[in-house]
């Protein structure tokens, strides 16, 4: 077996992608099944995951789509149940369902402000904590948050006026290392990637109001693109991260280091 194969293939693993249905989430499931994955993809809304699931299989892969609430602990721990009644472990998290609310400080509602923290924040929580009581049994595990560009500093509200959103994302960075930091012991990795500015449904409306301004922010001069997050996601699955933990991997074309 080559070097490449040794510590990026994931033949014999199984995943979790939580928001697996679409954007970073579905580009990250297709890649883990690609490697060699068996992937459980799940969301609120099962039907974009039931299409992710088609093209896995499509590829030859195995696959699952499940309806989750991410924020329903009800929901989390049979989604984790069922993934294991299906593939008889899971050795990978990747907590990806995200929520967003556009607003002026000032302006923010108190209950947009809870639903995006109790999504983004909450949800994560609830899946690592189901899903790591697993992990920490079988001692081995790797967990991969999906923070953003957005919760490492300060946003230009030209760009992105999403307060609730950024704090969020700063509040994965210490979950994420916090985790790490308990669970070494037991031989499970806890890392975050901090995306930039993908093209998807989410950051739709504002890369039509920024975008011009996040290009000239950004030294490479673009946005990200699927192999973009695919690469990083594969790294920090695979074998290649076993020495890697507490990270944030900033995937932003250069915009953090303006």
């Amino acid at each position: 077996m080559s070097i490449v194969d040794q510590l990026f293939q994931l033949k014999g693993k199984v995943a979790i992608v939580t928001g697996g249905g679409r954007g970073l989430g579905k580009y990250m499931a297709l890649a883990f099944a690609d490697a060699g994955a068996k992937v459980m993809v799940c969301s609120r809304k099962v039907t974009a995951c039931e299409e992710t699931v088609k093209e896995i299989q499509a590829m030859g892969g195995e696959a699952l789509a499940l309806s989750c609430d991410v924020t329903d602990p009800q929901q989390v721990q049979q989604a984790a149940e069922k993934t294991l009644e299906t593939f008889g472990k899971i050795d990978i998290l990747v907590n990806n369902s995200g929520a967003t609310w556009g607003a002026d400080v000032l302006e923010m509602p108190l209950e947009a402000w809870y639903k995006v923290l109790n999504v983004n924040v909450t949800g994560t929580f609830l899946m690592s904590q189901a899903v790591g009581k697993h992990m920490v049994e079988q001692k081995y595990g790797k967990i991969i948050n999906l923070s953003s560009v957005a919760g490492l500093n300060g946003v230009d509200p030209r760009v992105m006026d999403a307060v609730g959103y950024n704090t969020s994302k700063g509040a994965l960075i210490t979950l994420t290392k916090d985790l790490a930091a308990k669970w070494g012991r037991h031989n499970i990795n806890v890392n975050a990637i901090a995306p930039g500015f993908f093209p998807t449904k989410m950051s739709k409306g504002v890369l039509e109001m920024g975008g011009d301004r996040i290009l000239e922010q950004t030294p490479l001069g673009r946005f990200g693109e699927d192999k973009d997050i695919q690469g990083v996601a594969l790294f920090l699955a695979s074998k290649a991260s076993d020495y890697v933990t507490g990270e944030i991997v900033v995937v932003d074309g250069g915009m953090n280091a303006m």
